[in-house]
């Protein structure tokens, strides 16, 4: 571009697509320009809020005319909420958009066209999700508590008082809170003074059973009598509340849990249904926070393994609760489930007793020191499911699993660059992607997750 932008500018655009982390992006002359809230072909005024040599941001000044695809948003707060930000676009367009994401991401790390198939929908768009983490704050004057999300890019508080995406009781149960925390004398969370009481409030629902447990993250390392009679006050007021409990997380971090969670009053877990297998997820244990999606996605694994692989031995890697070992056990010889987090392997231990499985091993530990363990025991596996954290897997423990594979690696991710990163480095070692399946999980945001298929050459 001839004429370099500069903060302030006021520009005419029309953006063609929307990038990862969210935002559309228009190009003048080969220059990216990302704006935050913009959908893909509306003609937009924008004001640039900062520029570079190499791209700009800018934000909507006037939309001059809206895209076909751009609707309006249901939720009230979504323009100041950081939940999520694709409301303002058509649903179908939405998923259209994601396997695009997913495609160009692929292609820019491998250098391949693999084939990415269409996104399989959500069966709900709204009330969807099961697990809730909302920060905690209050007012300087007032003192009143402050619950909700984070504008985006910010640490500004805002307070939700509905939530369309989650389940309507949570709504009810945050307002109650709100309204009982005072007169007991807890104290919302101030980040920058590293003071108050109350830092975090997580919700796991199940949807199955439609009862929860309500988990308080607090700035100390003993509990106060003041939680234990907001626990009772709880639990007297709502019957679906099975449990209450504490998280002591004092330090100044970025985690939201910590690992030392404990019981106040009632069940420490939750249960969940899926068809006929049933899973206990504790406080602390990862389980997918879109159950209905979760289901698509243990079906497309489970397809794939049962029309290809007669019979086969299976490691489950970063099983969490041991989700996909249980639900992949009535098609397998044998299931070896390897997980860290200690209250995922207890669960795991839980739920293979209660869905009265004979075939299946959970492991406790880091997955690389595991993995070795198998490797020095001359074990093989026909198939082995790759389910890790964001980061993606470290290369040691793609070796290792490549030395244990016998035929197909099955890599579920929620991030599309670290899954090419890891997909072009299995492609160098002797597998090849067959395809990738897109699976909406996070309806409405930029997030996706996607299974790639990959077999040994």
């Amino acid at each position: 571009m001839e004429k370099i932008l500069k903060g302030g500018d006021i520009i005419e655009i029309t953006p063609e697509k929307l990038v990862y982390e969210g935002d559309a992006i228009a190009k003048i002359d080969g220059y990216p320009i990302f704006v935050e809230g913009g959908c893909p072909q509306d003609k937009l005024k924008v004001k640039i809020t900062k520029a570079n040599k190499s791209y700009a941001n800018a934000t909507i000044e006037e939309i001059i005319e809206p895209s076909p695809h751009r609707v309006k948003p249901f939720c009230p707060m979504h323009n100041v909420c950081g939940g999520c930000g694709w409301q303002h676009i058509d649903y179908d367009f939405q998923l259209e958009q994601k396997r695009n994401i997913v495609k160009e991401t692929i292609k820019k790390f491998t250098g391949e066209d693999i084939e990415i198939k269409e996104v399989i929908p959500s069966p709900k768009t709204k009330a969807f999700r099961s697990k809730i983490q909302y920060p905690v704050s209050q007012t300087k004057v007032s003192k009143r508590l402050l619950v909700g999300y984070y504008k985006k890019g910010s640490h500004e508080l805002v307070n939700i008082k509905f939530c369309p995406i989650q389940p309507k009781i949570i709504d009810k149960i945050t307002e109650f809170i709100r309204q009982n925390t005072q007169e007991l004398g807890i104290s919302g969370y101030n980040e920058k003074l590293h003071k108050g009481d109350l830092k975090h409030i997580v919700y796991r629902y199940s949807q199955s059973e439609n009862e929860l447990i309500v988990i308080f993250v607090v700035n100390a390392t003993k509990l106060h009598d003041k939680f234990k009679k907001l626990s009772k006050k709880l639990m007297d007021e709502f019957a679906h509340i099975k449990g209450c409990l504490v998280n002591y997380n004092p330090n100044k971090t970025n985690l939201i849990l910590s690992n030392d969670t404990r019981k106040i009053l009632g069940e420490n877990h939750i249960t969940e249904k899926i068809d006929d297998k049933i899973y206990q997820i504790s406080a602390n244990s990862f389980f997918q926070v879109n159950i209905d999606s979760a289901k698509n996605i243990f079906n497309t694994v489970k397809d794939i393994i049962k029309n290809n692989y007669k019979n086969p031995r299976i490691l489950d890697a970063y099983s969490g609760v041991s989700s996909f070992g249980i639900w992949l056990s009535d098609i397998a010889k044998e299931v070896v489930s390897v997980e860290e987090a200690p209250s995922a392997t207890k669960d795991a231990a839980k739920n293979v007793e209660l869905n009265n499985i004979k075939n299946l091993t959970a492991l406790n530990g880091d997955a690389k020191n595991i993995f070795k363990e198998l490797i020095a025991q001359g074990e093989k596996f026909d198939v082995t499911v790759l389910d890790p954290p964001r980061k993606g897997c470290e290369q040691e423990s793609l070796d290792i699993a490549i030395k244990l594979t016998e035929k197909t690696i099955i890599y579920v991710s929620c991030n599309p660059s670290t899954l090419a990163r890891d997909l072009k480095y299995l492609h160098q070692n002797g597998f090849r992607t067959k395809y990738i399946q897109p699976v909406d999980m996070f309806c409405h945001s930029y997030h996706i997750e996607s299974i790639a298929w990959l077999e040994k050459e």
